[in-house]
């Protein structure tokens, strides 16, 4: 299945854009990318993060943020302002999730999130890691279970790299929620924790292609890397030049 649009996830040129964010957009865009998956920490650094996409001829259909315990309004009037139609919470961390009961807490705060974000026009999502896979109850991982308790309009953002590092099948996975996916990250390598040894897509061992084909509701796949061993402005442009062109949008 050919990919409908591909963003950047910010996340991975966040030491660049640490030193110069205008500069560091510019370099994005000149690879060719037109979209950008931003957060609510970008948009907080002030006017310039939101000129500097614009100025790149860039939009940002996804942002993410904290959806528990958050200033909800604030972060759903940035999405708002940068054109977002989507706010995904990326990172509900491993001490979380040890019962049925915190998978429960979890849904309660996304679920929540979702009525408000409703009244700004947004939905929002869920991204995970490799520990909402591995832990699991009654048979069922953990991510999955808290899908059975979410509201039917919030989506799933699947990080294809962690599932598969979590110990699950990837395309079963995807084909199990095919519903709920509307983002992917995708990044590749040799399928570990190890940050440093992640490689541009297609240069690993996950099967993309049959991971596109899973995800017959995808709006976007999403380049990502946590850490790069060389210049992630070379990684950002192999997997753009990989995944670009099975994009039909």
């Amino acid at each position: 299945m050919p990919l409908p649009s591909l963003s950047l996830q910010l996340y991975s040129v966040r030491h660049a854009l640490d030193e110069d964010l205008p500069g560091t957009l510019a370099k994005v865009a000149a690879v060719g990318y037109r979209q950008v998956e931003s957060s609510y920490r970008l948009y907080s650094r002030g006017p310039e993060f939101a000129d500097a996409v614009r100025a790149n001829g860039l939009i940002s259909p996804t942002l993410t943020s904290s959806l528990v315990d958050v200033d909800l309004d604030a972060i759903f009037t940035a999405a708002n302002e940068l054109g977002a139609n989507t706010v995904v919470d990326t990172f509900i961390p491993e001490q979380f999730w040890t019962s049925e009961a915190d998978v429960t807490r979890i849904a309660g705060h996304l679920n929540a999130a979702a009525v408000k974000a409703a009244d700004y026009g947004l939905r929002v999502g869920y991204h995970n890691h490799w520990w909402e896979l591995e832990k699991k109850f009654a048979g069922r991982t953990a991510l999955e279970t808290l899908v059975d308790q979410l509201r039917p309009e919030v989506v799933l953002e699947i990080d294809a790299y962690w599932v598969a590092v979590g110990g699950e099948d990837v395309v079963a996975l995807l084909g199990r929620q095919a519903d709920r996916v509307r983002f992917l990250h995708l990044k590749d390598g040799p399928i570990n924790r190890e940050n440093i040894q992640q490689l541009p897509a297609g240069q690993g061992k996950l099967p993309i292609p049959e991971i596109l084909d899973a995800t017959p509701l995808l709006e976007a796949g999403v380049v990502e890397f946590d850490e790069y061993d060389g210049d992630i402005f070379h990684a950002i442009a192999a997997s753009f030049a990989y995944l670009n062109p099975k994009v039909t949008a």
